[in-house]
């Protein structure tokens, strides 16, 4: 019987390997046997499968499916979209975003095993360096699907079930899930090999030996591998291409294009012919002043009193206020509309954004998680204070050790920052519960219709996806989630 795999045929390839730009279209090219024979044909290839990770299906699914399960934004409304069930963790084994991202996510690996399979390590720098790309692509996506259908690291990796581990570019397999851990040591194995074989940064719309560091310290935070996390984090730091952004500057972070900010070290790069106006991920954010986007979906009030608590905060100028002619808060089902910015406004244009996946920011943030949790309180307050500095905060904005304003560790300090700094970017429900933390929902929000409320304990069934039943029909080897 036929899998999911199968749906990855010879024209997939055909038709993005003749791209020979992630920013121009993909055409029919070559026959798939001479595009892989050469490292021109190699090279547009992987721009194929850059543009695979492009497609809505997968970065907006993703992005979606990461953040919406956390407490930063509030849903103003019920949808027939699927994500209400992501939001409202309500997952469904006919979840039409989780099929989506789970056919599109094996659609890249299928893209990049290709590449892979064809290239022979040392033949020569340059095939050396598309090789790396691949495998960072590869461990990527193979990291992205297992945050989604498998449970966190630090709840039993040895027997909870993860994804399939693909390493071939076979179209049948009838393969079973691998465990959480063998996913993450097959994710670790690649991205050490990856940051080997890149010799060179183009640009932060590619791979790179800073992506593949920079991905191996947040995969090493999740697992708890302090020591590990803190060495990639400062071989990231280390490299002089990257550099915070100043106060200055973070009012206007997400309307650059990624390859001019200094800051960015992947993102998966859209231009203005890749904008899905209603369809963007800033849509659900965001309606411009033209009336272009849906905006249904707000900054929650914890968020809003979080981020407003000192008028200098930089980040405060990502929350914009939709107010009524007569200049009131205007609202929605009885909730504020306050419209998040971090996916809008690139080039000017309301929809456009090229999703940012890795930055120096959390680089800083994942050193200072892992200096708190070594109990080292001085190197942990030190990263997050040039966090808040770069937000435009200082003097007694800053923590110190003997003042961490009215929080009870370190650590809580730590978290809080992060929630600051990367709202909205599909990190705050993964920093919850890897640390064995609930989500608590104590504001207004489509979340639960009867009082507001809504907690999820770390270790609840719903905080994974199932696993589209579709794949399990064609798969019969595929074990679903507990229901």
């Amino acid at each position: 019987m036929k899998s999911y795999f199968s749906r990855f045929t010879l024209l997939g390839l055909l038709v993005l390997a003749g791209a020979c730009s992630i920013e121009k279209a993909p055409y029919n090219g070559l026959a798939e046997d001479a595009i892989l024979q050469n490292a021109q044909g190699l090279r547009a290839a992987t721009d194929g499968n850059y543009t695979f990770i492009k497609d809505s299906d997968y970065t907006r699914n993703l992005y979606i499916m990461n953040e919406y399960p956390g407490d930063n934004i509030t849903l103003s409304g019920t949808t027939t979209d699927p994500l209400f069930l992501t939001y409202t963790y309500r997952h469904t084994s006919d979840q039409a975003n989780a099929l989506a991202i789970y056919r599109k996510g094996y659609q890249v690996i299928v893209g990049c095993n290709k590449v892979i399979a064809a290239i022979k390590e040392g033949t020569s720098p340059e095939l050396d360096q598309i090789l790396g790309e691949n495998l960072f692509l590869r461990a990527m996506v193979h990291f992205d699907l297992v945050r989604l259908f498998g449970r966190p690291y630090t709840q039993s990796p040895e027997t909870n079930l993860g994804i399939v581990i693909k390493t071939d570019a076979k179209s049948d397999d009838n393969a079973s899930r691998n465990t959480v851990k063998e996913v993450y040591t097959f994710v670790l194995s690649e991205l050490q090999r990856a940051a080997k074989l890149m010799a060179s940064f183009r640009t932060s719309s590619y791979a790179s030996p800073a992506s593949a560091n920079a991905l191996l310290s947040r995969v090493y935070l999740y697992m708890n591998d302090n020591v590990n996390a803190i060495k990639y984090a400062d071989l990231v730091i280390a490299d002089s291409r990257f550099a915070l952004a100043t106060p200055t500057q973070v009012p206007d972070f997400y309307t650059l294009e990624n390859e001019q900010n200094r800051e960015v070290i992947f993102a998966i790069k859209h231009t203005l012919k890749d904008d899905r106006t209603w369809s963007a991920i800033g849509s659900m954010y965001y309606t411009s002043p033209g009336g272009v986007g849906w905006g249904e979906v707000y900054a929650s009030q914890e968020y809003q009193d979080l981020v407003n608590k000192y008028p200098n905060d930089k980040r405060r100028s990502f929350l914009v206020r939709k107010l009524t002619s007569q200049g009131l808060q205007e609202k929605r089902n009885g909730i504020d509309k306050v419209y998040i910015t971090k996916f809008s406004n690139q080039g000017g244009i309301p929809t456009l954004s090229s999703p940012i996946v890795l930055r120096l920011a959390e680089m800083y943030l994942n050193r200072a998680e892992a200096y708190a949790k070594q109990g080292d309180a001085a190197k942990a307050l030190s990263d997050v204070n040039l966090i808040r500095q770069r937000a435009g905060l200082t003097g007694t904005e800053l923590y110190t050790a003997a003042d961490l304003k009215g929080l009870p560790t370190v650590l809580d300090a730590v978290l809080q920052e992060r929630r600051l700094e990367l709202a909205f970017e599909g990190h705050r429900p993964y920093d919850l519960f890897r640390n064995n933390r609930s989500l608590v929902r104590s504001y207004p929000g489509f979340h639960n219709t009867q009082n507001g409320q809504q907690t999820v304990l770390p270790d609840d069934k719903q905080v994974v996806n199932l696993i589209p039943e579709s794949e399990i029909v064609l798969n019969k080897n595929l074990r679903q989630n507990p229901l």
